[in-house]
């Protein structure tokens, strides 16, 4: 069978590649028209955003949670008895914490309370003493008197015996006394001179006395002289000795000293401690607080009071923490750093620096949401109300 001859193409066939037409360059102008409408329309309404929410405001995320956390200390020494709190435990302020062996405080409080009452009783003697030596004193003054009527008893005396003599020596020339006579009235003279001179060393002795005891009352009285059996100095020092060992036995009941969670803690029933070593700690959560590290080139608007947004990772971004600024550090991380950076060397590279800003947080917001002290928080303080 013979071939067919092949069909030969139309006059009038186009070609497969005139079948799409290229865009004219009317509607590509057209689309980059449109283009740069959005694009200017998008930066205009990023721009306005821009100014109306974020212009004015300086963020970091260098930023941590901080607290004035208690020491809990035991200010006497002893063996614990108990312990009535263990860690991550919430406590209120007056709370028991650890109680000490309270034997040797009690026997310290008896000790101080028998010293006082001693006391006492020696200013009760001294007053008591004080007044006898005060009596003492005034009868010196009746001896005295007494003293002195008995020299002028002597001297009445001597004068007769003086007359009685004289008389005797007078009659003995003419016989009309004798001898015997005449001896007995000097020996009586004699025995007159003696008892006046005795009655004047008795005053002179009496004196003596009298100023002896007005010493004696002079040295009792300056011991209760503008006191009482309150303001006695011996008094006084017992008193304050039992107040130390009251206070000491009460010390034996340690509680905490604020609200707050317990952390940290170093004792165990059976432990004995010494005075002033660290037994746990407490974290006041209620009063925290935030650091924020913001760059120097940041701190420019920044002022005391501006409000401060807040988030942490601990509650997400849905969680909205509201602060003000309350403080800034006295300088930069680097200046207080264990080895701080020697810039007067020769190799000198300026590195932006932080400042710490303390953040102080609403307690409402804390007692909603509460913060631990070490979470990283992310801060942003408005300056626009500068």
């Amino acid at each position: 069978m013979a071939d067919a001859p092949a069909a030969e193409p139309t006059a009038n066939a186009a070609p497969a590649s005139d079948t799409i037409a290229p865009p004219t360059a009317g509607k590509r102008r057209k689309l980059l028209t449109i283009l740069a409408i959005v694009v200017v329309v998008a930066a205009a309404i990023w721009g306005l955003w821009y100014f109306l929410t974020q212009a004015g405001r300086v963020h970091t995320d260098n930023a941590y949670v901080g607290a004035d956390s208690a020491q809990v200390t035991s200010l006497v020494s002893g063996a614990v008895i108990d312990v009535r709190v263990g860690g991550t435990q919430v406590v209120k302020k007056g709370d028991i914490l650890v109680v000490i062996d309270p034997a040797d405080a009690k026997i310290d409080v008896a000790t101080a309370e028998a010293a006082l009452r001693q006391a006492q009783q020696r200013f009760g003697q001294s007053a008591a003493l004080a007044g006898s030596a005060r009596a003492k004193a005034q009868s010196r003054s009746a001896e005295i008197a007494q003293a002195r009527a008995q020299l002028v008893e002597a001297n009445a005396t001597l004068a007769r015996a003086k007359i009685d003599l004289d008389r005797r020596q007078q009659l003995i020339g003419s016989g009309a006394a004798s001898g015997e006579e005449l001896s007995t009235a000097r020996a009586a003279y004699q025995t007159a001179l003696a008892g006046r001179d005795l009655a004047r060393a008795g005053i002179t002795s009496a004196i003596a006395t009298q100023t002896s005891a007005g010493g004696d009352a002079a040295a009792s009285e300056a011991l209760v002289r503008g006191t009482t059996i309150d303001t006695a100095p011996d008094v006084a020092t017992a008193r304050a000795r039992l107040d130390k060992a009251q206070l000491d036995l009460a010390r034996t009941v340690i509680r905490a000293p604020v609200d707050g969670i317990v952390t940290n803690r170093q004792v165990q029933i059976g432990q004995r401690i010494a005075a002033g070593a660290p037994i746990m700690t407490i974290v006041p959560v209620a009063t925290a607080y935030v650091d924020a590290n913001f760059k120097e080139s940041q701190l420019r608007e920044v002022r005391f009071g501006q409000p401060v947004e807040l988030t942490s990772d601990f509650y997400g971004g849905d969680v909205v923490f509201h602060g003000k600024v309350t403080g800034f550090a006295g300088g930069t991380g680097a200046a207080f750093s264990l080895i701080p950076a020697q810039n007067a060397t020769g190799n000198w590279v300026k590195v932006v620096q932080r400042l710490p800003v303390r953040v102080t947080i609403d307690p409402k917001d804390l007692r909603d949401h509460p913060l631990r002290v070490g979470l990283t928080m992310d801060a942003v303080i408005d300056t626009r109300g500068k």
